[in-house]
């Protein structure tokens, strides 16, 4: 812009002294610069408008940069976390194959222990009668006798033939002092015809279980302070009283050993030797 304004001071100041022909050239030398001039502002604007857009860009490429780089490390926390919660997963999973394992075994060694103590008990009572059964359950012992072994059909006098069985599982309670015994009656659902004495399937069966323990005490040296008396009329039957055979099975007596844990344990382990010998 200043050169245009000399050149048009320079102009004027040659009009008067100059010929119409350099006049003339000069003033086509003018306009070319003029042309010129406005060609350069163009390109110059156009020049700043890019620079303005290419600033922009890149502005934009340098905060989406700042992004990446965030979510960068924001995935390598994740990365991280992700890898220490897989590896408490796996610490997880290990105890649980452990502790899995570890009762599996229990269960195989409940099995080996429950076989044990049943023929301890079987050994030491001697008596093998498929109306006698001899079971363990979470460290109890049951041993059940039917009915017909113990007592007349309506009665609760022992007979002869039960002292015989009695006196087995008398040697099995003396011959642990710290087992407690509880003798349960069994009826089944037939109802009792009162007698005058007893009315009902509850008082025989309490009835029966009284004179086991009578016989257990009075006859076989059983201390009565490790015996309880106990009726359960019909209400636990092993089958269901639709037959005379299953009716059969639900008379009966069960005889509850339990045992202090030292002393089951104790049983176990001489039986289990006796078996590795």
């Amino acid at each position: 812009m200043r050169k245009v304004v000399i050149a048009l001071s320079v102009l004027m100041a040659l009009t008067s002294c100059v010929s119409k022909k350099k006049y003339a050239d000069l003033e086509a030398k003018n306009k070319e610069t003029q042309d010129l001039l406005n060609s350069c502002t163009v390109k110059l604007n156009t020049c700043l408008e890019e620079k303005a857009g290419l600033a922009a860009t890149a502005q934009s490429y340098k905060e989406h940069n700042q992004d990446l780089i965030s979510t960068s490390k924001d995935l390598t926390v994740l990365t991280t976390k992700g890898a220490e919660n897989l590896e408490k997963s796996l610490e997880s999973l290990k105890e649980k194959d452990l502790k899995i394992s570890r009762l599996q075994d229990a269960l195989t060694k409940k099995d080996s222990v429950t076989l044990a103590l049943v023929t301890s008990l079987k050994s030491s009572v001697g008596i093998s009668d498929p109306d006698i059964e001899i079971n363990v359950e979470k460290g109890v012992v049951f041993i059940s006798i039917a009915d017909k072994l113990l007592f007349k059909s309506g009665s609760y006098d022992v007979t002869d033939k039960a002292k015989t069985v009695l006196a087995k599982v008398a040697k099995v309670v003396n011959d642990k002092p710290d087992f407690e015994c509880m003798v349960e009656g069994h009826t089944d659902n037939v109802p009792y015809r009162s007698n005058g004495v007893l009315l009902d399937n509850w008082d025989l069966s309490v009835k029966r279980s009284t004179s086991i323990v009578r016989v257990l005490t009075n006859d076989l040296g059983v201390n009565p302070a490790k015996l309880i008396a106990a009726g359960r009329s019909s209400y636990i039957p092993l089958v269901e009283n639709d037959t005379p055979e299953n009716k059969a099975r639900n008379r009966r007596t069960r005889i509850v050993v339990m045992p202090k844990i030292d002393q089951f344990y104790d049983m176990i382990e001489k039986e289990m030797k006796k078996q590795q010998q």
